[in-house]
């Protein structure tokens, strides 16, 4: 038997920090990755998809948001089992009970911790969450709960196997080795947004659209292939469209960052790609206005976002640069006074240094017009 293990949609997740077109099309893969979902469980003969939490990102989304994805369920013929997580947990009047006027037979809410029979003799357990933050683990009834003539015995839940900090929810605790003492064949988990294995039969699927700068493997699905007696196969999917990464380079000049551009964007999907750049190293203060402007003028158009954090990136000025600057008046005034500070151990050290450089680039930019 294969199923399909996802979790972590948020649908409806507001984006606020990107600009109106960007928010636009992250909304938007969400709601096209369920197609892909769909589409996966097709290619590969899984029958039912287990989403283990957090469809949607608040307990109160827009009608708009529950249509889409309702309607994208639909279209596939698989059968969609859909638990409450912590950001949409369920309670009487809410979310759920909108969600279910709307849905036809192959999506089934999971608002009850009754276990239901997927095919003959194979069981889902599900945990749903009834609120944001559980003190109770979600899954302690999987061991006493009675399936009749099992052959196969899933965990369907939401929340923390260990404590991941600031990087994940602290509550919903699970212990480890929840599959064992339940005799389940497989623990479904959602609540960590990227593939993470805990055991052979407990896993995490992430989020199948990845969400944040975060290296956590996150825009999968896993396909789980299921037996009797035995651990599951299970094989990540890549369901993502857009990929989120984070890079550290040390810079020593402009030739070497050409360079670094030049792999990384012959490696990458561009216009799908949200980059989170830090450069740090020491180079010539023309260098640096050049890394700059290649970073500003080619780069940051080439990518679907960039987010540069670029203060440790020193530029010094060598004689040329400052040779460039040494004229008469006023100008040449300010380079020298501004140099002379940018080498001292004050705290307006690094705020000469910029100024240096932005008066270097403004005049190259006058002396070219």
């Amino acid at each position: 038997m294969k199923v399909l293990h996802t979790a972590d949609w948020q649908l409806g997740k507001p984006y606020g920090r990107f600009t109106p077109e960007l928010r636009a099309a992250l909304t938007e893969a969400r709601f096209d990755v369920i197609d892909t979902l769909g589409k996966a469980a097709t290619e590969h003969s899984a029958r039912h998809i287990l989403v283990a939490g957090d469809i949607f990102d608040t307990e109160g989304p827009e009608d708009r948001t529950i249509v889409q994805a309702v309607s994208r369920m639909e279209r596939h013929p698989c059968h969609w089992w859909l638990l409450p997580g912590n950001h949409d947990f369920a309670r009487n009047g809410g979310l759920w009970d909108r969600v279910r006027a709307k849905a036809g037979d192959r999506i089934t809410i999971l608002t009850t911790p009754e276990p239901r029979e997927l095919e003959d003799g194979a069981w889902l357990l599900p945990a749903p969450l009834t609120h944001r933050h559980n003190l109770d683990d979600p899954t302690e009834a999987f061991d006493t709960t009675q399936t009749p003539g099992a052959r196969l015995r899933i965990g369907l839940a939401h929340g923390s196997i260990r404590d991941f900090g600031s990087r994940g929810e602290t509550n919903n605790q699970i212990p480890p080795d929840r599959a064992r003492r339940a005799s389940l064949d497989y623990l479904a988990l959602g609540d960590w947004h990227g593939v993470l294995k805990i055991d052979a039969r407990t896993w995490y699927a992430g989020t199948p659209e990845t969400d944040r700068f975060q290296n956590n493997n996150s825009g999968h699905a896993l396909l789980v292939e299921l037996s009797p007696g035995a651990d599951p196969v299970v094989t990540p999917l890549r369901t993502g469209r857009f990929h989120w990464l984070i890079r550290e380079r040390t810079v020593s000049s402009a030739a070497d960052f050409d360079a670094d551009c030049a792999a990384l964007l012959s490696e990458t999907d561009a216009p799908n790609t949200l980059l989170q750049l830090t450069l740090a190293g020491i180079t010539d203060l023309t260098d640096r206005v050049a890394i700059l402007a290649k970073i500003e003028n080619d780069l940051a158009h080439r990518l679907r976002f960039l987010d540069l954090r670029d203060e440790n990136l020193v530029g010094r000025p060598t004689e040329n640069d400052l040779a460039a600057l040494d004229v008469e008046g006023t100008l040449g005034i300010a380079a020298q006074k501004l140099n002379a500070l940018s080498q001292s151990a004050g705290p307006e050290a690094r705020i000469a240094r910029r100024a240096l450089e932005r008066l270097l680039v403004e005049y190259n930019r006058e002396d070219q017009a």
